[in-house]
């Protein structure tokens, strides 16, 4: 099976994107969660790229069921 860029739904804490990312990457989700908030505090386009992310990624049960 491909590695699959998607958006978990169980231990989210705003839309899942975070929790998807460091699952692809294979890395802890705080890891992701505190880059990420760097990314936005300091540039602004992290906020832009998770609401992209958030809304253009599909969830976790709708890539397994394919």
């Amino acid at each position: 099976m491909a590695k699959r860029l998607y958006k978990i739904e169980y231990g989210r804490k705003i839309f899942g994107v975070c929790g998807g990312v460091a699952e692809y990457l294979n890395v802890d989700v705080v890891v992701v969660r505190i880059l990420w908030g760097v990314l936005g505090l300091l540039y602004g386009t992290g906020i832009l790229l998770y609401l992209v992310c958030a809304f253009v990624l599909p969830n976790k049960s709708e890539v397994i069921n394919d």
